[in-house]
């Protein structure tokens, strides 16, 4: 790939530095290591002009409709600063307490509500995250509001539920190290409620198991059932 001209558009400056570096930026990727001061809001305003072509495109006179003479701007600022602000942003700061008592006991941390959008048609993804706990002496204890950030972190970027909770899993994993981890997630996806099939009672519920929640069947249980009765 060419080096782009210095009056290049943002993004394609951007792009130059993640594949240079041979790093992936796939729509559920961070890739706020690679940008510059400032080219947060150069990137906004591109994304609001090309906004302002697809409203072009589509038929709709937003010079006289009052209406959609800001959507451009307002959608811009939606996807860069709001709903997919987990790619574009550094991960929250998060303060870590060493696990001085000791505890290894059963902590489950939710229900916490999350918002997502599917990849496919960037629809809105709904729904709740119940989080699952088994410290050690070594483990990193972290606060509670931390654990929506974290959440709201990963959630905030385009991609699909499965994944999603995976990638939770791996961040929780990192920076807990807890003997044993557990997530589910249940969501409503805009994508079967507003298009296509318009179902509008369809959930989508998935889990992630690690750790002593893989092995132990009874812990898996009873985390289970603890999370069902709330």
């Amino acid at each position: 790939m060419n080096a782009p001209a210095p009056d290049a558009p943002v993004s394609e400056r951007i792009r130059y530095r993640l594949v240079s570096a041979g790093c992936r930026h796939h729509a559920n990727d961070n890739i706020a290591a690679f940008i510059e001061p400032g080219e947060l809001d150069a990137l906004q305003a591109e994304v609001q002009a090309k906004m302002q072509a697809v409203l072009q495109s589509l038929v709709i006179d937003t010079d006289s409709d009052h209406n959609t003479q800001e959507t451009a701007k307002r959608v811009a600022k939606m996807f860069v600063r709001e709903v997919f602000a987990g790619r574009y942003a550094q991960a929250p700061s998060v303060t870590e307490f060493p696990n001085f008592s000791r505890l290894n006991e059963l902590m489950i941390v939710g229900p916490i509500t999350v918002r997502s959008a599917c990849s496919h048609h960037l629809c809105p993804i709904m729904g709740k995250v119940w989080i699952g706990l088994l410290p050690n002496e070594h483990s990193n204890l972290i606060g509670l509001s931390k654990y929506a950030r974290l959440c709201d972190w990963i959630m905030s970027r385009p991609q699909i539920q499965e994944e999603a909770v995976t990638m939770l899993a791996n961040e929780l994993q990192e920076r807990v190290q807890p003997d044993g981890l557990a997530l589910v997630m249940e969501a409503d996806h805009f994508c079967m409620h507003w298009r296509g099939v318009k179902d509008s009672e369809s959930k989508m519920t998935n889990s992630v198991m690690r750790g002593a929640f893989m092995k132990d069947a009874n812990l898996r249980r009873e985390f289970l059932s603890l999370i069902a009765k709330g």
